[in-house]
């Protein structure tokens, strides 16, 4: 009789349990099919050697192994011990009535070690939810594997525990994780805080007001302003997130393989900031064997691009439709895959290439339609998707030795968390808006109405700056964010005033 284990493959963020049938007869030849790529059917010489060298072998037979539903393309190293363990058990060098009950997964090493996966967390999800009673995986990955409720998961280090597990002749340490109290004990645990910011109010309400309403920004100013360091304080201040975003979030990193052996639950909001030299693939993911991008692993949190004009006007392109949709499908011949992709956009360069054009005290170097030429690396569809535009000055002296203490981020955070409940109450209805950036132009029209006054201030300011159709919807939403932060169920003038204040790049005399 075929010997049976049980696997999982990864697609996207979610898994799909794998049969690993075994059979064994006269002959001599190794055969791996179901669709294995080339990792999978190297497998077998790391198996023979790991076997070798834990004092079992490899059955010098025929050896079929088929990997189940064949239809699926089998990727990656995890199959090599569910496939050995299905070898040992059809060559009846171990007898188990427990290996229809466990998912195993391991990349084996010559001898005989287990090294770590990928995809640990919805690989546990998908196992419960199929009815197993748990997992054996590389000891690396097991905390992550833990945080799901009434799942047993084991790590394990060496191909001689699983055996001994199975004949019952030795027992593991279940690996337990107390997913809400890791929880409750680690979130909002930052290094930074916006106290360390010195001065830069003007700056710190503009990203109040962006992470109050989930807006894309971008920072403008010249060399050391202090536009990273702002960037980088901005997830401190976003409300914290919730148990089902942590996972949410946890399956990415999982799936990436961005996590280390001491991670269970992502508590803290997601930073990302990839360097201006990327490629469309490491942005948006994708690849031969598709994985996700920055722009998932910053989900449900801070994408941040620093100089924004020296990245390829290829890679600003593809971010724009995961910029509206929130999230990315990547297309093969043979699958596609989806990505979560809902994150803030914070965008930040230097005003020209010298970097001092409308600096107060230094002069600008740049030639005469130098700056327009730099601006225009930033097309005008990507500009209209980032809410707030926002100058950066540099910080006088007497504000940086100033001993007087900044307001803390966890007090913004108080103000930023009752705007976000302010939005989630207003849209309880939809099923996929949770804030104020996320309305469509329909909802834009039946919640951010202003006064007759409040229309012409907004007229006069469509003519001056020229502003297209989306700009229009983005100053209402962000006067509707600045209207939540002050407790307003009205829009107010001061309110709208605020959000077209908040267009610099739309005003005269940006453009050289």
């Amino acid at each position: 009789m075929p010997a049976k284990t049980f696997g999982s493959a990864v697609f996207g963020i979610e898994a799909i349990t794998i049969t690993i049938e075994v059979n064994i007869s006269g002959g001599l030849n190794y055969f791996v099919v179901g669709l294995p790529d080339n990792a999978v059917k190297e497998s077998m010489l790391r198996i023979e050697s790991a076997l070798n060298n834990s004092v079992f072998h490899m059955p010098r037979q025929r050896i079929i192994v088929n990997l189940a539903p064949a239809d699926i393309r089998k990727e990656g190293s995890a199959y090599d011990l569910p496939i050995a363990i299905g070898i040992l058990d059809a060559s009846g060098q171990i007898f188990s009535t427990k290996l229809d009950k466990y998912l195993i997964l391991g990349e084996l090493s010559l001898d005989g070690g287990i090294q770590a996966i990928k995809g640990a967390l919805p690989i546990a999800i998908q196992g419960k939810r199929d009815g197993f009673k748990g997992l054996l995986l590389p000891r690396e990955n097991a905390r992550e594997a833990a945080i799901v409720d009434d799942f047993e998961v084991y790590g394990v280090s060496q191909l001689s525990e699983v055996i001994g597990f199975f004949d019952n002749s030795l027992e593991l340490h279940r690996t337990i994780v107390n997913t809400r109290e890791e929880f409750k004990y680690n979130i909002n645990n930052y290094d930074s805080d916006f106290s360390d910011v010195r001065g830069q109010e003007n700056i710190k309400r503009a990203l109040e007001i962006a992470a109050a309403g989930g807006h894309n920004v971008i920072l403008i100013g010249p060399p050391g302003a202090g536009k990273t360091m702002l960037a980088k304080r901005l997830p401190t201040i976003l409300p914290p997130l919730d148990l089902y975003e942590a996972l949410d979030t946890t399956k990415i990193h999982s799936v990436a393989g961005k996590l280390s052996a001491s991670d269970s639950l992502m508590t803290v909001r997601p930073f990302r900031s990839p360097h201006h030299t990327i490629s469309d693939v490491a942005l948006v993911g994708g690849g031969t064997n598709p994985q996700p991008g920055e722009i998932s692993l910053a989900h449900n949190g801070v994408l941040f691009l620093d100089e924004l004009p020296e990245f390829k006007r290829t890679v600003l392109e593809v971010m724009r439709q995961p910029l509206e949709e929130r999230r990315v499908t990547i297309s093969r011949a043979k699958l596609s895959v989806n990505y979560p992709a809902s994150f803030m956009l914070v965008a930040s360069m230097n005003p020209c290439p010298c970097g001092f054009y409308n600096h107060p005290e230094k002069d600008c170097i740049c030639a005469p339609g130098v700056v327009q030429k730099y601006l225009s690396k930033i097309s005008g569809p990507l500009l209209d998707r980032i809410d707030l535009h926002v100058e950066v000055t540099p910080v006088n002296f007497n504000e940086l030795s100033s001993e007087r203490l900044s307001e803390k981020s966890e007090a913004i955070r108080e103000r930023v968390t009752e705007a976000r409940n302010i939005q989630l109450k207003r849209f309880e209805e939809k099923a996929d808006v949770f804030c104020n950036a996320q309305m469509s132009p329909n909802m834009v029209r039946n919640i951010c109405r202003i006064n007759e006054s409040g229309q012409v201030l907004l007229k006069q300011a469509m003519e001056k700056l020229g502003l297209s159709a989306r700009a229009y919807d983005r100053i209402l939403k962000v006067s509707r964010t600045i209207a939540d932060l002050a407790g307003s169920e009205e829009i107010q003038l001061e309110h709208l005033a605020e959000a077209i204040h908040y267009r610099s790049l739309d005003r005269e005399g940006w453009a050289g």
